[in-house]
């Protein structure tokens, strides 16, 4: 694995993870296991290694999608105000446009009147003219209100085409707010799924207590399906100390942050078969296959029983020196392996595994 250490300050130390937000409408999901797609095949390994990967930045991501839902929050608080406007200027604009075709109405009814009341002037003036004797007092009084009902009908008229254009921006601007209610409600709809979708992540992410135990309790299975198909690829290099892939992750978190809290963890990892049977004649064990490992002079597994021999416990040094019970590394373990999914084996302080085995 090539991941840069982090160095923190904190107790709880946790990875950044890369990028929370990513999807549904710029929410982020939840970060994926990055880092451990080198797992091992086995489900059980890829399972453990996912679960140690979401409890060592569940904090970071917690924090992350905190920070999300805050401007979430306030986007949608943003929204329904814009909706809130929305609405009132459309009760406006409707208002204005009732109003409009009101007075629009009214203009064509009172031109209406006025055409008709020139006609009936137009026709007093020719009843007049043939009236015998012909009065020309009579006929100037019934010419002067035509000329006065056309002169109503024109000023109509103008009042006709200024309604007119009146009503039809009074329209333009009930569909414009229409316009502008449907986008401030489409925004709602979106800021309000986008904070529930983000509400959703963060009950979802799990505490990293709880997903370490969740990994803890998997950690047999996990050694029971890796045994059968190990071979030395499916291991990986951690700062020098060679782990199997699917712990390498948790394993380099873990160096990072006894290193940040001025501890410095190395030791011996990955051992072949070949190796262990070695270790179990130079540890004077009775019998290299049947002997238990605790009639050793050193104890030491029965070779194909070993977690060295898949990668999966590390013989931890401190200094360059095996651990002791009384060493301040073993005391940095004792508090905080179980984060990074290792327990101790309590005859050996040296020895951490995912068992503890």
């Amino acid at each position: 694995m090539t991941t840069r250490p982090e160095h923190m300050s904190a107790r709880a130390r946790r990875f950044t993870a890369a990028a929370v937000i990513a999807a549904v409408g710029g929410v982020l999901p939840l970060a994926s296991a990055v880092g451990t797609a080198e797992a091992a095949v086995p489900i059980a390994a890829n399972s453990w290694s996912t679960l140690m990967y979401r409890s060592l930045t569940a904090d970071a991501q917690l924090a992350q999608l905190r920070t999300v839902l805050g401007s979430r929050k306030t986007a949608f608080a943003g929204a329904v105000a814009d909706v809130t406007a929305a609405k009132a200027a459309g009760t406006g604009a409707q208002a204005r446009l009732t109003s409009a075709t009101d007075a629009r109405t009214a203009a064509g009814e009172q031109l209406a009147a006025a055409v008709q009341a020139a006609t009936d002037a137009k026709k007093n003036v020719a009843k007049v003219s043939k009236q015998k004797p012909r009065s020309a007092a009579a006929v100037t009084k019934a010419t002067n209100a035509v000329n006065a009902a056309v002169k109503t009908v024109n000023t109509r008229k103008v009042q006709v085409t200024r309604a007119d254009d009146v009503l039809k921006q009074a329209r333009t601007d009930a569909g414009s707010a229409t316009t502008a209610l449907n986008a401030a409600l489409g925004a709602w709809k979106t800021s309000s799924l986008a904070v529930a979708a983000t509400e959703k992540a963060i009950a979802g992410l799990g505490s990293a207590e709880s997903l370490a135990a969740k990994a803890a309790a998997m950690s047999q299975d996990v050694v029971n399906q890796t045994r059968p198909a190990f071979t030395t690829q499916d291991t990986a290099q951690v700062y020098g100390v060679t782990v199997h892939k699917s712990v390498a992750f948790a394993f380099r978190h873990m160096v990072d942050a006894a290193k940040a809290d001025g501890i410095a963890i190395s030791g011996g990892g990955f051992r072949t078969k070949q190796r262990q049977i070695e270790l179990r004649t130079i540890n004077g064990c009775p019998d290299v296959w049947t002997a238990p490992a605790s009639s050793c002079r050193v104890p030491t597994a029965i070779p194909g029983r070993s977690l060295h021999e898949i990668g999966m416990a590390v013989d931890i040094t401190s200094g360059g020196k095996t651990l002791t019970s009384k060493s301040p590394a073993f005391a940095w373990l004792k508090v905080h392996a179980a984060e990074y999914g290792f327990v101790n084996l309590p005859a050996e302080a040296w020895h951490w595994s995912i068992t503890g085995g």
